[in-house]
Protein backbone atom coordinates (compact mmCIF):
# COMPACT_ATOMS: atom_id res chain seq x y z
CA UNK A 1 0.00 0.00 0.00
CA UNK A 2 1.16 3.55 -0.71
CA UNK A 3 2.42 5.36 2.38
CA UNK A 4 -0.24 8.04 2.64
CA UNK A 5 -3.09 6.04 1.12
CA UNK A 6 -6.31 5.86 3.14
CA UNK A 7 -5.00 8.36 5.71
CA UNK A 8 -7.32 11.16 4.54
CA UNK A 9 -4.28 13.39 3.95
CA UNK A 10 -4.18 16.23 1.45
CA UNK A 11 -1.34 18.35 0.13
CA UNK A 12 -2.26 21.92 -0.76
CA UNK A 13 0.27 23.29 -3.22
CA UNK A 14 0.34 27.00 -3.93
CA UNK A 15 1.87 27.41 -7.38
CA UNK A 16 1.66 23.80 -8.48
CA UNK A 17 1.23 24.00 -12.23
CA UNK A 18 4.92 23.92 -13.17
CA UNK A 19 8.47 23.61 -11.85
CA UNK A 20 9.06 22.66 -8.23
CA UNK A 21 5.36 22.80 -7.30
CA UNK A 22 4.25 20.44 -10.06
CA UNK A 23 7.07 17.99 -9.34
CA UNK A 24 6.06 18.04 -5.67
CA UNK A 25 2.41 17.36 -6.50
CA UNK A 26 3.40 14.36 -8.62
CA UNK A 27 5.72 12.97 -5.94
CA UNK A 28 3.22 13.21 -3.09
CA UNK A 29 0.44 11.77 -5.26
CA UNK A 30 2.68 8.81 -6.13
CA UNK A 31 2.81 8.04 -2.41
CA UNK A 32 -0.96 8.27 -1.97
CA UNK A 33 -1.53 11.82 -0.80
CA UNK A 34 -4.56 13.65 -2.19
CA UNK A 35 -3.64 16.80 -4.06
CA UNK A 36 -5.06 20.32 -4.30
CA UNK A 37 -3.26 22.78 -6.57
CA UNK A 38 -3.84 26.53 -6.55
CA UNK A 39 -2.26 28.19 -9.56
CA UNK A 40 -2.58 31.16 -11.89
CA UNK A 41 -1.99 30.65 -15.60
CA UNK A 42 -3.35 31.99 -18.86
CA UNK A 43 -5.93 30.18 -20.98
CA UNK A 44 -3.23 29.51 -23.59
CA UNK A 45 -1.29 27.39 -21.09
CA UNK A 46 -4.29 25.47 -19.81
CA UNK A 47 -4.11 22.48 -22.17
CA UNK A 48 -0.52 21.75 -21.20
CA UNK A 49 -1.28 22.13 -17.51
CA UNK A 50 -4.32 19.85 -17.66
CA UNK A 51 -2.20 17.12 -19.26
CA UNK A 52 0.15 17.32 -16.28
CA UNK A 53 -2.79 17.17 -13.88
CA UNK A 54 -4.05 14.03 -15.62
CA UNK A 55 -0.76 12.34 -14.73
CA UNK A 56 -1.45 13.13 -11.08
CA UNK A 57 -4.99 11.79 -11.27
CA UNK A 58 -3.69 8.50 -12.67
CA UNK A 59 -2.12 7.81 -9.28
CA UNK A 60 -5.64 7.12 -8.00
CA UNK A 61 -5.74 10.00 -5.53
CA UNK A 62 -8.36 12.69 -5.09
CA UNK A 63 -7.47 15.86 -6.97
CA UNK A 64 -8.68 19.45 -6.99
CA UNK A 65 -7.34 22.43 -8.91
CA UNK A 66 -8.15 26.13 -8.70
CA UNK A 67 -6.93 28.53 -11.37
CA UNK A 68 -7.33 31.67 -9.31
CA UNK A 69 -5.47 34.59 -7.78
CA UNK A 70 -3.96 33.19 -4.58
CA UNK A 71 -3.15 36.67 -3.27
CA UNK A 72 -6.69 38.02 -3.09
CA UNK A 73 -8.34 37.33 0.24
CA UNK A 74 -11.76 36.72 -1.30
CA UNK A 75 -10.32 34.15 -3.73
CA UNK A 76 -8.47 32.45 -0.88
CA UNK A 77 -11.71 32.20 1.07
CA UNK A 78 -13.47 30.69 -1.94
CA UNK A 79 -10.83 27.95 -2.13
CA UNK A 80 -11.04 27.28 1.60
CA UNK A 81 -14.83 27.05 1.55
CA UNK A 82 -14.65 24.60 -1.37
CA UNK A 83 -12.11 22.50 0.54
CA UNK A 84 -14.32 22.41 3.63
CA UNK A 85 -17.06 20.85 1.52
CA UNK A 86 -14.61 18.46 -0.18
CA UNK A 87 -12.99 17.32 3.07
CA UNK A 88 -16.05 16.87 5.26
CA UNK A 89 -15.05 16.12 8.84
CA UNK A 90 -12.42 13.44 8.31
CA UNK A 91 -10.01 14.77 5.67
CA UNK A 92 -7.32 17.33 6.50
CA UNK A 93 -4.26 19.04 5.07
CA UNK A 94 -1.07 17.22 6.00
CA UNK A 95 1.28 19.32 3.85
CA UNK A 96 1.05 22.93 2.71
CA UNK A 97 3.62 23.78 0.03
CA UNK A 98 4.39 27.38 -0.90
CA UNK A 99 5.87 27.37 -4.41
CA UNK A 100 4.87 30.82 -5.61
CA UNK A 101 7.11 32.67 -8.04
CA UNK A 102 5.67 36.10 -8.67
CA UNK A 103 7.85 39.14 -8.41
CA UNK A 104 9.85 41.85 -10.06
CA UNK A 105 13.30 41.21 -11.48
CA UNK A 106 14.42 44.78 -12.09
CA UNK A 107 17.80 46.41 -11.54
CA UNK A 108 18.21 49.11 -8.93
CA UNK A 109 20.14 51.29 -11.37
CA UNK A 110 19.92 51.31 -15.15
CA UNK A 111 20.02 53.80 -18.00
CA UNK A 112 18.20 51.40 -20.32
CA UNK A 113 15.64 49.48 -18.25
CA UNK A 114 12.89 50.28 -15.80
CA UNK A 115 14.33 50.28 -12.29
CA UNK A 116 13.12 48.87 -9.00
CA UNK A 117 10.56 50.97 -7.13
CA UNK A 118 8.91 50.75 -3.73
CA UNK A 119 5.79 49.11 -5.20
CA UNK A 120 7.92 46.43 -6.87
CA UNK A 121 9.33 45.45 -3.49
CA UNK A 122 5.86 45.46 -1.90
CA UNK A 123 4.31 43.26 -4.60
CA UNK A 124 7.17 40.75 -4.54
CA UNK A 125 7.48 40.49 -0.76
CA UNK A 126 3.72 40.08 -0.40
CA UNK A 127 3.46 37.39 -3.08
CA UNK A 128 6.58 35.38 -2.30
CA UNK A 129 6.77 35.95 1.45
CA UNK A 130 3.79 37.28 3.38
CA UNK A 131 1.29 35.15 1.45
CA UNK A 132 2.69 32.10 3.28
CA UNK A 133 1.38 33.53 6.54
CA UNK A 134 -1.93 34.61 5.00
CA UNK A 135 -2.63 31.05 3.82
CA UNK A 136 -1.35 29.43 7.00
CA UNK A 137 -3.51 31.65 9.19
CA UNK A 138 -6.63 31.20 7.05
CA UNK A 139 -6.29 27.40 6.89
CA UNK A 140 -5.61 27.23 10.63
CA UNK A 141 -8.69 29.30 11.46
CA UNK A 142 -10.74 27.07 9.15
CA UNK A 143 -9.44 24.04 11.10
CA UNK A 144 -8.21 22.36 7.91
CA UNK A 145 -4.77 21.28 9.15
CA UNK A 146 -4.27 17.74 10.40
CA UNK A 147 -3.05 17.14 13.97
CA UNK A 148 0.44 16.59 12.60
CA UNK A 149 0.97 18.90 9.65
CA UNK A 150 3.88 20.28 7.67
CA UNK A 151 4.36 23.69 6.04
CA UNK A 152 7.14 23.79 3.45
CA UNK A 153 8.27 26.70 1.31
CA UNK A 154 11.02 27.24 -1.23
CA UNK A 155 13.87 29.66 -0.79
CA UNK A 156 17.15 30.09 -2.66
CA UNK A 157 20.77 31.04 -2.20
CA UNK A 158 19.70 34.53 -3.17
CA UNK A 159 18.61 34.84 0.46
CA UNK A 160 22.19 35.74 1.36
CA UNK A 161 23.92 36.51 -1.95
CA UNK A 162 23.38 39.58 -4.07
CA UNK A 163 22.48 38.78 -7.68
CA UNK A 164 21.90 41.37 -10.37
CA UNK A 165 18.21 42.42 -10.54
CA UNK A 166 17.29 40.00 -7.72
CA UNK A 167 16.91 42.53 -4.89
CA UNK A 168 13.11 42.32 -4.55
CA UNK A 169 13.04 38.52 -4.71
CA UNK A 170 15.95 38.30 -2.27
CA UNK A 171 14.04 40.48 0.20
CA UNK A 172 10.99 38.25 -0.28
CA UNK A 173 12.99 35.08 0.41
CA UNK A 174 14.39 36.54 3.63
CA UNK A 175 10.85 37.49 4.64
CA UNK A 176 9.66 33.97 3.82
CA UNK A 177 12.34 32.45 6.03
CA UNK A 178 11.59 34.77 8.95
CA UNK A 179 7.88 34.00 8.74
CA UNK A 180 8.62 30.27 8.56
CA UNK A 181 10.66 30.42 11.78
CA UNK A 182 7.89 32.29 13.56
CA UNK A 183 5.24 29.84 12.32
CA UNK A 184 7.37 26.98 13.61
CA UNK A 185 7.55 28.64 17.01
CA UNK A 186 4.03 29.94 17.47
CA UNK A 187 2.06 27.14 15.83
CA UNK A 188 4.05 24.31 17.43
CA UNK A 189 1.42 23.65 20.14
CA UNK A 190 -1.04 22.81 17.35
CA UNK A 191 1.11 20.15 15.70
CA UNK A 192 2.30 22.36 12.84
CA UNK A 193 5.90 22.11 11.66
CA UNK A 194 7.36 24.65 9.24
CA UNK A 195 10.55 24.49 7.20
CA UNK A 196 12.14 26.13 4.16
CA UNK A 197 13.91 24.15 1.46
CA UNK A 198 16.82 26.05 -0.06
CA UNK A 199 16.80 24.57 -3.53
CA UNK A 200 19.93 24.60 -5.62
CA UNK A 201 19.93 26.30 -9.00
CA UNK A 202 17.19 24.55 -10.97
CA UNK A 203 16.54 25.07 -14.67
CA UNK A 204 12.92 26.26 -14.50
CA UNK A 205 11.00 29.02 -16.24
CA UNK A 206 11.50 31.13 -13.09
CA UNK A 207 15.27 30.83 -13.36
CA UNK A 208 15.22 31.74 -17.04
CA UNK A 209 13.53 35.03 -16.14
CA UNK A 210 16.51 36.12 -14.04
CA UNK A 211 18.90 38.34 -16.02
CA UNK A 212 22.18 36.47 -16.47
CA UNK A 213 20.62 33.07 -15.84
CA UNK A 214 22.92 31.41 -18.38
CA UNK A 215 25.92 32.59 -16.37
CA UNK A 216 24.31 31.36 -13.15
CA UNK A 217 23.86 27.91 -14.71
CA UNK A 218 27.44 27.85 -16.00
CA UNK A 219 28.90 28.82 -12.61
CA UNK A 220 26.71 26.32 -10.79
CA UNK A 221 27.88 23.42 -12.95
CA UNK A 222 31.45 24.32 -12.02
CA UNK A 223 31.00 24.69 -8.27
CA UNK A 224 28.43 22.00 -7.50
CA UNK A 225 30.37 18.95 -6.24
CA UNK A 226 28.00 16.70 -8.19
CA UNK A 227 28.54 18.74 -11.37
CA UNK A 228 24.87 19.07 -12.26
CA UNK A 229 21.95 21.37 -11.59
CA UNK A 230 19.28 20.55 -9.03
CA UNK A 231 16.21 18.90 -10.56
CA UNK A 232 12.62 19.68 -9.53
CA UNK A 233 12.38 16.00 -8.57
CA UNK A 234 15.27 16.41 -6.09
CA UNK A 235 13.29 19.07 -4.28
CA UNK A 236 10.04 17.09 -4.46
CA UNK A 237 11.82 14.14 -2.86
CA UNK A 238 12.77 16.34 0.10
CA UNK A 239 9.16 17.48 0.55
CA UNK A 240 8.10 13.84 0.60
CA UNK A 241 10.69 13.07 3.30
CA UNK A 242 9.56 16.05 5.39
CA UNK A 243 5.94 14.89 5.08
CA UNK A 244 6.68 11.48 6.59
CA UNK A 245 5.90 10.65 10.22
CA UNK A 246 9.61 10.28 10.91
CA UNK A 247 10.22 13.98 10.12
CA UNK A 248 7.91 15.21 12.89
CA UNK A 249 10.80 16.62 14.96
CA UNK A 250 12.20 18.80 12.16
CA UNK A 251 10.91 22.35 12.29
CA UNK A 252 12.04 25.97 11.97
CA UNK A 253 14.93 25.13 9.67
CA UNK A 254 16.33 26.06 6.27
CA UNK A 255 17.39 22.85 4.57
CA UNK A 256 19.70 22.99 1.53
CA UNK A 257 18.63 20.57 -1.20
CA UNK A 258 21.34 21.29 -3.70
CA UNK A 259 23.80 18.40 -3.93
CA UNK A 260 26.31 20.36 -1.85
CA UNK A 261 26.15 23.50 -3.97
CA UNK A 262 26.15 25.74 -0.90
CA UNK A 263 29.51 24.37 0.26
CA UNK A 264 31.55 26.54 -2.07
Amino acid sequence: MKEFQNKNYWALILGGSSGLGLATAKKLAKHGMNICVVYRNSRAQEDTIQKEFEIIKQEGVQFKAFNTDAFKSEKREEVIEALKIEFGISEKIRTLVHSIAKGNLKPMVSEEKSTLKHDDFALTINAMGISLYDWTKALFEAKLFSKDSRIISYTSEGNSKAWQSYAAVSAAKVTLEAITRSIALEFAPYGIKANCIQAGVTDTSSLRMIPGSEQIIENTLKRNPNKRLTLPEDVANAVYLLSKDEAAWITGTIIPVDGGEHLS
